[in-house]
């Protein structure tokens, strides 16, 4: 008994914390560091570019933000499968591609919020509404698979390969109870007042852990990556020699936007994590440019993609 006093104590001072305001204020602090850097660089910055020359290097990068875009989707469509909806007859892939334009529509919540609709309308709202809610958790973990590489760096890398540890059928139930803390605003709109919370009733997964969706999800992750590296190539940025201190320092970066979601598509917060973890190991005013050149190519590459599905809701 005093146990279970103990641990609802704790579980109510935790409902207490204010998390939006927590993401608030480091976006805050994310938009300031990166500016800062950008205007203490101003004078070094250069945004002119050869077309005939980079064309081709733009347009790889264009490519693989297209190819990530789809892997997510891939992934995602693994995520419900494993979660027990095998139906083929459904697009999940193609309007997971033409609702990911939404994440850019302030609130962070919107694609989320039509993904569960959209699932809902042909199976139990409680595979709908744990499997949209789980998908970010494994976009993190495939983050920090990649950014485990780093152990060649420091064996305290190894600590990232542990989130994907949970990714099994015994303790994905913890974690989905934990994403429902943290994601209020999510939760609260995708939540009708008459539906109960009682996730092991009905969802039953499929195999212990999700091998297939955990590696389409890792190739999203890389392929991301890819697009950054040809922008990086376009400021003339030594890249061969540091691949690998690149790519986890993108990975660690981008799954810091993913957990503090408050600007709409992580905006500010992945530029300032990565200019933040890159150091002074490279140029900045070259690291800012491609920065940027990367944040409008990947956003064209979702915008491109979503305008189907623009279109379609201005239309009605």
């Amino acid at each position: 008994m005093k146990y279970e006093g103990l641990k609802n104590l704790r579980l109510r001072n935790y409902k207490k914390i204010n998390f939006q305001t927590f993401k608030k204020i480091f976006l805050l602090l994310s938009v300031c560091y990166f500016f800062i850097y950008f205007f203490k660089n101003f004078d070094q910055i250069s945004f002119n570019l050869d077309y005939e020359k980079d064309g081709k290097i733009i347009f790889l990068s264009f490519l693989f933000c297209i190819v990530s875009i789809f892997f997510n989707a891939l992934a995602w469509k693994n995520i419900v499968v494993w979660f027990g909806n095998n139906s083929k007859k459904h697009k999940l892939i193609s309007f997971y591609v033409i609702t990911n334009i939404l994440k850019y529509v302030p609130g962070g919540f919107w694609h989320f919020y039509e993904r569960f609709n959209y699932i809902k309308s042909f199976c139990d709202w409680q595979l709908a509404f744990y499997s949209t809610l789980v998908e970010p958790y494994f976009m993190l973990c495939a983050s920090f698979l990649l950014a485990s590489l780093g152990i060649i760096f420091s064996p305290i890398y190894f600590l990232l390969l542990l989130p994907s540890f949970f990714l099994n059928r015994k303790l994905i139930y913890l974690i989905l109870r934990s994403l429902e803390s943290l994601k209020s605003k999510t939760i609260s709109a995708l939540k009708s007042s008459n539906l109960e919370h009682q996730s092991k009733d009905k969802i039953q997964l499929i195999s212990f852990f999700p091998f297939k969706a955990l590696i389409i999800e890792v190739l999203f992750v890389f392929t991301k990556f890819l697009g950054l590296v040809f922008c990086l190539r376009l400021v003339n940025l030594e890249i061969q020699a540091n691949f690998i201190f690149l790519l986890v320092t993108f990975c660690l970066a981008w799954a810091i936007g993913l957990v503090v979601p408050t600007a709409p598509g992580g905006v500010g917060v992945f530029e300032a994590s990565f200019l933040f973890l890159v150091g002074r190991d490279f140029p900045q005013n070259h690291i800012i440019v491609g920065l940027i050149y990367f944040r409008l190519i990947s956003t064209s590459a979702d915008l491109l993609l979503g305008l189907p599905f623009f279109l379609r809701r201005l239309l009605r």
